[in-house]
């Protein structure tokens, strides 16, 4: 496959999940496709050596695995991580507000969007519902394809200094979003509109997580449609290119694992976020499964290693000094390996040298990014999840430019690139 065509499968991967629990669902998919098989975390496991499974934990965080033609006592696990999640704005409980004529819904700030992107697009909304179904609950994912709401800017004549000073947006009073002309006989309007859309009883419904998303589709551009742009590219797009690393990755001895965790983006402190027990839990539960051994468990973690995969700071010619001049990471130029000895990346030495000499045998190129010294660094779930299974890790990431925002470019060559470096990880022995 060549790089636009993957990049244009990346597109429609982001186009079908607009929230974490469409994305996990999409992914699902794609791992039911090729013959991997779901587990449930409440049923008994039946593993086969060279077998696929995945698991899924409260419909947004995703654990895929091969087994190896070893156990992971003899051979280890081989682990990529991501998260399915990314920042933006979330609809509140009770979001209507009838303000003269108007009525607006209003949102919560979910991570730390760049929320002047926000303002001018086409808005809708998409996520999870939970109603009453009979005796019991019940939930439903939701997409609302066409245009819902909008956040329109204030014209320049009326905030003559948004050029020097800067679109400032208070969330609570400046990013209601527009919903329509107010109708006396309509107080729960987005409960009506989701109620018709799932064919249920606006009374059955009882919560909601709704996220806002921006419907226009993904797409190359350029003039030679090198670079793409789309929503949720961090961290979607390394998702997808571990999702399909793991696919199309060969038999190994080594039991090859995807872990797709959600809410990294606030902090990963949740039953299936990277700081809480879902990955340890399935790791541990493989062993038991092959191995009823004591230490059988602590030989597969000594033996394993992670990757861990969140976007990375594209250099950006209109911005030249916010990267250091000797680590700039250039889009189009290849995976990037993320450094930092204060342990806000997981690499060191030799998990980077092992990366390093993977790419360089698969002839994939690569380059190395560490922040300014003057400002600080961001993080990722390598970390916490290295420090809480005992496993060497290593940060990788493709270039972007625009992280955060409501829409990121990145490179159609680094995203192959990527899944190429990817599918060589799982394969190492």
């Amino acid at each position: 496959m060549n790089a636009q065509d993957f990049a244009k499968e990346l597109l429609a991967f982001i186009d079908q999940s607009p929230s974490p629990w469409h994305a996990a669902a999409t992914t699902c998919q794609h791992l039911a496709k090729a013959g991997f098989q779901q587990l449930s975390e409440d049923a008994p496991w039946d593993l086969q050596l060279g077998a696929g499974y995945y698991v899924v934990r409260d419909d947004s965080s995703v654990i895929a695995f091969r087994l190896g033609s070893a156990t992971p006592t003899m051979s280890g696990f081989r682990i990529i991580g991501a998260h399915t999640d990314s920042p933006g704005l979330r609809l509140k409980p009770c979001p209507t507000k009838h303000n003269q004529e108007w009525c607006t819904l209003g949102v919560e700030v979910y991570g730390g969007p760049i929320l002047a992107t926000f303002t001018d697009r086409d808005l809708s909304l998409a996520g999870r519902v939970a109603y009453r179904n009979a005796d019991h609950i019940s939930s439903a994912l939701i997409k609302f394809d066409e245009p819902l709401v909008r956040i329109p800017n204030l014209a320049i004549h009326l905030n003559r200094s948004v050029n020097e000073d800067g679109l400032k947006l208070n969330p609570q009073t400046e990013m209601p979003m527009i919903l329509s002309l107010a109708n006396d006989g309509d107080r729960e309007p987005v409960k009506r509109l989701v109620a018709e859309r799932l064919n249920i009883d606006p009374e059955a419904i009882l919560a909601w997580e709704l996220a806002v998303y921006d419907t226009q589709p993904g797409t190359l551009w350029g003039p030679n449609n090198e670079f793409l742009a789309n929503s949720q590219l961090d961290n979607l797009a390394m998702c997808h290119a571990a999702l399909e690393a793991l696919i199309d990755a060969d038999s190994s001895d080594a039991t090859q694992v995807i872990a797709l965790f959600d809410h990294e983006e606030v902090g990963s402190g949740s039953d299936k976020g990277a700081d809480g027990n879902f990955l340890r839990d399935v790791l541990n539960r493989i062993v038991s499964t092959l191995d009823s051994s004591a230490q059988a468990p602590h030989q597969a973690i000594a033996k394993s290693i992670m990757l861990s995969a969140d976007m990375a700071h594209a250099w950006h010619p209109n911005y030249p000094d916010k990267h250091d001049s000797e680590h700039r990471p250039i889009i189009n130029q290849g995976p990037v390996i993320k450094i930092n000895h204060n342990q806000r990346y997981t690499t060191d030495a030799m998990t980077e040298a092992l990366f390093v000499a993977l790419c360089e045998d698969n002839k994939i190129p690569y380059q190395k990014f560490v922040n300014r010294t003057d400002l600080s660094c961001g993080s990722t779930i390598g970390p916490m999840t290295a420090a809480s299974l005992g496993v060497p890790s290593l940060d990788v990431g493709s270039p972007q430019w625009a992280m955060h925002s409501i829409r990121e470019c990145a490179g159609v060559h680094d995203h192959l690139w990527m899944k190429q470096a990817m599918t060589a990880f799982l394969n190492s022995l």
